[in-house]
């Protein structure tokens, strides 16, 4: 057991466990990464080929052109897989079924002025500021009224797009591939996803303010903090009506999407870092207390 104490924040505390406020998702294991900047976003439809004709004697042709691309197709609807039946809870095949549908056209199509319309020039971006929307849940939607048992299942998907700071909800009906109802809410924040708790303490490792959590967790390991994948973590949203005082640079929580998180060594001590809060939005890392 260490026992560390430093003056600067993220001294090390050993053995008391600590309680963050809100709905929490412990993670102990990696997680795959969001798509990168310059990937399409799943379920997107392929872009259109050139229109100029590759063959002799058209008009646009030039001597050593190859043949004109084919016509661009839409992708191809993800398959059904196992399906769950009547509330049966999602199967694996489902949940994955889902995440695709509400992404898919016309969920994808480019912005309109309605409400839960995705923005021109891409469908939202994720927490590390990726193309794509940031998954936040999946799960069995209830059915619609009048609707007798063993109806048609839909799913209920779940997304936060940092692009514009909405919660977007899309319920997809399983069985036609449709998304029956697409709507859009703004200063909504549902409990922190995993991914997005892993892309703030890449923040805050890469910010002048995570140099005391490398230099605690280093004392603690005789090792240097490189990669998130070193440190067990959790936390949730940070809601400034439960704090005392807000500083100015977290005024916006809440409209933004911000984070607390609370951090250990892989069975070991604790680093203290609730006093870094994340504005995944804004994406800076600000000191409180």
């Amino acid at each position: 057991m260490y026992e560390i104490v430093r003056r600067h924040l993220g001294k090390v505390v050993a053995g008391a466990a600590m309680a963050v406020t809100g709905t929490a998702v412990a993670v102990a294991v990696a997680l795959p990464g969001s798509a990168g900047a310059d990937e399409a976003p799943s379920g997107g439809s392929a872009a259109p080929g050139s229109t100029a004709s590759g063959a002799s004697g058209t008009p646009g042709a030039r001597e050593g052109d190859g043949p004109a691309p084919g016509p661009a197709t839409l992708a191809s609807p993800p398959p059904e897989g196992a399906k769950g039946v009547g509330t049966d809870p999602l199967t694996d095949d489902e949940l994955k079924r889902a995440e695709a549908l509400a992404l898919t056209p016309p969920a994808a199509a480019p912005r309109t002025d309605a409400p839960g319309a995705p923005p021109a020039g891409g469908w939202g971006r994720n927490a590390e500021g990726g193309r794509g929307p940031q998954h936040l849940a999946t799960e069995l939607a209830d059915p619609a009224p009048g609707e007798e048992a063993g109806g048609p299942r839909r799913a209920l998907v779940r997304f936060y797009d940092y692009g514009r700071d909405e919660l977007v909800t899309r319920t997809v009906n399983l069985g036609t591939g449709k998304v029956e109802q697409s709507g859009a809410q703004r200063g909504v924040q549902p409990s922190a996803h995993p991914e997005e708790l892993r892309a703030a303490l890449r923040l805050i490792l890469d910010s002048p303010l995570g140099k005391g959590v490398k230099e605690d967790y280093k004392d603690a390991t005789g090792k240097e903090l490189t990669s998130t994948d070193q440190l067990w973590f959790n936390g949730d949203v940070y809601r400034t009506y439960r704090e005392k005082d807000v500083p100015q640079q977290l005024k916006k929580c809440g409209e933004h999407r911000c984070v607390r998180l609370v951090t250990k060594v892989l069975n070991g001590a604790w680093i203290d870092t609730r006093g870094l809060i994340v504005d995944l939005s804004a994406r800076t890392v600000t000191r409180v207390g």
